[in-house]
């Protein structure tokens, strides 16, 4: 009776149909219903609405394979990254009580930028483009090379330029 519940020694929630279809379809229908009934894009009080669209875009998402392979190759990075972030903020709240520095929270907030872009450019094999790119293996290395280099100096400057305005209003 016992092997009803398992398939192929693994337990109900290893089942391909639960991993490749159930959780992808929930994840996807709650970010975007979530999404929908926080911004109010369809309206205030629609909530009918915003449930037959986020379903309809789950539908949608876990229909292409692509999809779903990008998505679950995410989940294991998502579930880690919350935990980091959990043990984060407890220290946090443990040296600053009632609000982060604001210096802390512009350099959280960026480290947290760049690791979900990281992550994001990993699982979908830009890269290995990326990388193919900056190390020569394509013949635009020269241009790719100067144009990260300009990005990086206007940055510098923006900073500067942003920086110089917040004195100069003080």
């Amino acid at each position: 009776m016992a092997d009803a519940f398992t398939y192929g020694g693994q337990t109900i929630l290893s089942h391909p149909i639960f991993v490749e279809t159930i959780l992808p379809f929930l994840l996807i229908f709650t970010i975007v219903f979530a999404i929908l009934q926080k911004s109010k894009v369809l309206g205030d009080g629609k909530r009918q609405l915003d449930a037959i669209t986020a379903l309809a875009i789950a539908l949608i998402v876990i229909s292409f394979a692509q999809a779903v392979g990008i998505i679950l190759q995410m989940i294991p990075f998502l579930a880690v990254s919350l935990v980091v972030l959990l043990v984060l903020f407890i220290l946090l709240g443990m040296f600053w009580k009632d609000s982060i520095p604001k210096g802390y929270e512009y350099f959280l907030a960026s480290v947290i930028t760049v690791a979900v872009a990281v992550a994001i450019m990993y699982f979908t094999g830009a890269w290995e483009w990326l990388l193919d790119i900056l190390y020569g293996r394509t013949g635009n290395a020269e241009l790719i090379s100067n144009t990260i280099f300009i990005v990086i100096i206007v940055a510098a400057v923006i900073v500067v330029v942003w920086k110089g305005k917040s004195e100069s209003k003080s």
